[in-house]
């Protein structure tokens, strides 16, 4: 809801809702109502963070996949996008995604293999890299640099994953750049196409009016 205010009184910030599969186990019996009615606001552009996380497993999977159904259903029905997360789940994730084969939407902070991000794609979604894309030793890289320009986003996961030389810091929105910074390495190609590549393929995801 705090997101919500912001992209009503900001002309530029727009917001999604949804239930974290952490919080999954916690959601009230009326989260599909509540979801329903966030979405009837106009800065509302997205359902999600929705998805699974079986990494931690702070609720129960059966639970994760239940509210990740419901959410998708609500996708569905309003012809949103959906914010989904992803952690050791690639299996379960693919099977829901391929459930609601009308929605679209984009993997959130990815962090899985070559294969997964194929399989998300064709399944009609984008690939979103976060700070982890730049960290040492990451394997991220390696996948990001088979992937087309015009399916990957660039995030932060604000607070969290701040990217190098940040690393360990709390995160914020303006570090997108050093994400967009080592896709344009990855790539071979300047920072300015990463900025429009990326930027052109958010504004038609999430159906965003042109940035004044």
């Amino acid at each position: 809801k705090e997101c919500l205010l912001m992209g009503e009184s900001h002309e530029n910030i727009f917001a999604s809702a949804g239930v974290h599969p952490h919080d999954a186990k916690d959601a009230p019996e009326d989260f599909v109502d509540q979801i329903y009615d966030l979405m009837t606001f106009d800065s509302m552009v997205a359902v999600g963070e929705m998805g699974l996380d079986y990494f931690r497993n702070i609720s129960d999977p059966e639970i994760q996949k239940n509210v990740f159904r419901a959410q998708m259903g609500i996708a569905q029905s309003l012809k949103k996008p959906v914010i989904f997360h992803n952690r050791d789940a690639d299996d379960d994730v693919i099977k829901i995604l391929k459930e609601f084969p009308d929605v679209r939407g984009v993997a959130h902070c990815f962090s899985s293999n070559l294969e997964t991000a194929k399989a998300f794609m064709e399944l009609g979604y984008f690939i979103s890299f976060s700070g982890n894309l730049t960290f040492k030793n990451s394997h991220l890289p390696e996948v990001a640099k088979d992937l087309p320009l015009d399916r990957i986003l660039v995030e932060t996961d604000s607070p969290y994953l701040s990217p190098v030389p940040h690393r360990g810091k709390p995160n914020e929105p303006g570090r997108t750049r050093f994400v967009a910074e080592k896709l344009a390495e990855i790539h071979d190609v300047p920072l300015k196409v990463i900025a429009e590549k990326t930027t052109a393929n958010a504004m038609g995801l999430f159906r965003l009016p042109k940035i004044k």
